[in-house]
């Protein structure tokens, strides 16, 4: 038998691409009061994605603090204190930037959830919900959906709050949200 350990301060946000999983993310930052960290975890390799990343950090407003690290999430969650809530946007890039340098993903995955563990801040982890299309016609592709899977899997079940968003409506999954957030 595994014991798992409730992270009651981690809230997951669950969907696919343009869901509104981010947008809700912020929302669910917002509403905390507490000072807003931004953990941003994409990889910028052309004008379109650079362009993408500053609108994005526009959208947002100037009272949030913005660190970007594609692989290091574990070490700017251990640095994260109480009073403040981090928003990890997101884990999917974070799980590919990782994948595609061939790291060893559960060791990476586990550091990550030791991190998030020991931290007193509030957490929002966004990730994208794969496995609700077709299977991919390439073998890269299904290693990688099963690698996203495994790890929302191990998110959910640590979480003490998992939020599901589709075409920008948030269904909780477990837990509960704060009052009149939704």
């Amino acid at each position: 038998m595994v014991l798992t350990i409730m992270c009651a301060n981690m809230t997951v946000v669950l969907g696919g691409a343009s869901s509104g999983k981010s947008d809700f993310s912020e929302k669910i930052c917002f509403h905390s009061g507490l000072e807003k960290i931004y953990l941003a975890s994409a990889q910028a390799f052309d004008e379109e994605m650079r362009t993408k990343a500053e609108q994005h950090r526009t959208n947002r407003g100037p009272d949030w603090c913005t660190i970007e690290e594609p692989f290091a999430a574990d070490r700017v969650i251990s640095e994260v204190r109480e009073g403040q809530i981090l928003l990890f946007d997101c884990a999917t890039l974070w799980l590919t930037n990782h994948f595609l340098a061939d790291h060893d993903l559960e060791r990476e995955t586990e550091s990550l959830l030791s991190a998030i563990r020991q931290c007193p801040a509030q957490i929002v982890v966004v990730s994208n919900e794969v496995g609700l299309g077709i299977v991919p016609e390439n073998a890269l592709a299904r290693r990688f959906r099963i690698a996203q899977g495994a790890l929302n899997r191990r998110l959910a079940e640590e979480a003490g709050t998992v939020v599901g968003v589709m075409a920008g409506l948030p269904f909780v999954l477990k837990g509960a949200l704060p009052e009149g957030l939704l």
